[in-house]
């Protein structure tokens, strides 16, 4: 149940998993989680956090979770990595795909049904999900998922009854590499992450903004990315795109993933309607038809890339209220991504990007977890950020970001001030037998406060909460 903005590998093998997570995975399951248990042995790290509950996923590596409201109850779709394993509920082994979770009682999850990805693809990272009700053009009484399938396509699936879930349509075919997507509901739009190259783009991630206000009749609105992407373009390629967020009239795009990154800042209406007077292709835009709809650009060094732009606009500032001007200010918090595991590399930190003139972003603070702290290099697998939270709950907004670190955990830093982030609190699960760490992936949270932690080293889904200073924070006792 993700609160909408208004407008708004490591892993597990190919194969089935092994005997020993699974027996991992039996004995979590067969007690609720006390305080201190993640739910597969004892021995989480925490400050300020809570294990609420716990679910293996069958073993297979997460990438994105996703909980919705829908019909009184709560479900969590989770995107998963490339693998298989065997599905309790069927007995089959099948290719990764989309876990759906009952979640609304959070100390005992059940297992409602697992999507396959399909069609030769073992994967199927992604998810988003729109109420019927809330879209432009679609049956009012229906719920409906949109996932990539693999690096083939992206897809729209009813979920309207969460253990029998139906094909409605397939958005985009015949691609070779898909990623994060997202889709307002209100507007019906969806800013999904396509391979670009069967249209003659130079690169292999690139924007399409497709109009699925009715989910049973997708339409193209225009494909978008960086000028000299364009089919045509010559010279240096900029790097690809990997993740899209929307707020109002504002798309806020970060490419480059963990190198190389850029921020940009789009005018949605610019980007929909085309540059007035220039020739417009919605497959094969000119560079003009490219440079019309942006409104900044902030490039960083190559070492750092742009996994995660998200905005959270109106912060009023304590240390500023005696002062005259910009006393509220807008930020986009901007996720440089982990790529390489024992920190061969160089570190990957959150920068806290002050766009309150959209004109001139400009960085005004970093975020990172000291590797002394908990000797993290020296756990295994990849240490730094990879995400925050997409969730504009009240709880949170313009106050707690939730950051997924990998073999550090979800780290939950306050940014009230942003000129100062402060961590107040984390938790880090155990990591399962046979992985070298714990790896969290994504963050989300629900509006009932509940946090879902993903795992790609298969540790499953854990759903925590805040305590002490931190929920005092989210949730201020009254006065």
């Amino acid at each position: 149940m993700r609160v909408r903005l208004r407008s708004r590998r490591a892993v597990v093998g190919a194969g089935t998993v092994g005997l020993g997570v699974l027996a991992w995975c039996a004995a979590a399951l067969s007690q609720a989680p006390a305080p201190g248990d993640h739910g597969g042995g004892r021995g989480a790290e925490q400050r300020n956090m809570r294990l609420v509950g716990h679910h293996d996923l069958q073993g297979r590596p997460a990438y994105q979770p996703l909980p919705h409201r829908q019909d009184g109850r709560v479900i969590a779709y989770v995107g998963h990595h490339a693998g298989a394993a065997r599905n309790a509920l069927t007995g089959a082994v099948e290719p990764n795909g989309t876990s759906i979770v009952d979640v609304t009682d959070p100390a005992r999850p059940v297992y409602r049904h697992h999507l396959p990805a399909h069609d030769g693809e073992r994967q199927a990272q992604m998810v988003q999900v729109c109420d019927g009700r809330a879209l432009p053009r679609a049956d009012r009484a229906r719920t409906y998922l949109l996932r990539t399938n693999g690096n083939r396509s992206h897809e729209i699936w009813d979920v309207s009854e969460p253990g029998r879930p139906a094909m409605v349509s397939t958005v985009q075919g015949g691609l070779a590499s898909t990623h994060k997507n997202w889709w307002d509901c209100a507007t019906g739009l969806a800013y999904l992450v396509s391979d670009g190259r069967p249209s003659g783009w130079r690169t292999d991630r690139m924007l399409q903004v497709f109009d699925l206000g009715d989910p049973a009749a997708p339409r193209l609105v225009r494909n978008f990315g960086l000028p000299g992407q364009e089919p045509g373009a010559t010279g240096p390629v900029p790097p690809g795109l990997h993740e899209a967020t929307a707020l109002g009239a504002r798309l806020y795009l970060a490419y480059g993933t963990g190198s190389h990154g850029v921020l940009q800042i789009v005018d949605r209406d610019r980007l929909l309607a085309g540059a007035p007077g220039v020739g417009f292709d919605a497959v094969r835009p000119t560079r003009a038809q490219l440079e019309y709809p942006q409104v900044s650009r902030l490039d960083m060094p190559p070492f750092w890339g742009g996994h995660t732009a998200w905005p959270v606009l109106g912060i009023e500032v304590p240390e500023y209220r005696r002062f005259r001007d910009h006393r509220v200010r807008d930020i986009v918090v901007l996720v440089s991504e982990s790529l390489a595991a024992g920190c061969q590399e160089a570190h990957h930190p959150v920068f806290l990007v002050d766009v309150t003139v959209e004109a001139t972003p400009f960085p005004i603070a970093t975020f990172q977890v000291p590797e002394s702290s908990g000797g993290f290099c020296g756990r295994g697998g990849r240490f730094g950020a990879h995400s925050v939270s997409w969730s504009m709950s009240p709880r949170f907004y313009r106050k707690l970001v939730l950051v997924a670190y990998f073999n550090a955990g979800v780290r939950v830093v306050d940014i009230r001030d942003p000129f100062r982030p402060t961590e107040v609190a984390f938790f880090i699960p155990v990591a399962p037998p046979g992985a070298a760490a714990i790896q969290t992936n994504n963050v989300e949270v629900d509006d009932r406060g509940y946090v879902y932690l993903a795992d790609r080293a298969g540790a499953g889904l854990h759903i925590v909460e805040l305590t002490g200073a931190a929920r005092e924070i989210a949730e201020p006792p009254p006065r």
